[in-house]
């Protein structure tokens, strides 16, 4: 199973390998770490917590429908943007 630091580093991969205004999924991180289907399907709730601790840091914004929302208070899907500050 991947480590934070991979789930991390995976997250800053895909954001600098697309558009400054993109967004990605936390299914494209956890793919991106494992071709395994089974195994990628159980680091879906480690990516979202790599992205509260990223946003937590000031290096993501985590969005819901296009706007940013609270990190502590998760439901359903979410997207993953760079920190637009």
């Amino acid at each position: 199973m991947a480590t934070e630091r991979q789930l991390e580093e995976g997250i800053r991969s895909l954001l600098a390998s697309r558009e400054s205004t993109a967004s990605i999924c936390p299914s494209d991180v956890a793919r991106a770490v494992t071709s395994n289907e089974a195994e990628w399907r159980a680091l879906m709730e480690p990516v979202r917590q790599a992205a509260r601790r990223m946003m937590a840091a000031g290096e993501v914004e985590i969005t819901q429908g296009g706007r940013v929302v609270d990190p502590t208070s998760l439901k359903g899907p979410i997207r993953i943007r760079r920190a637009r500050g």
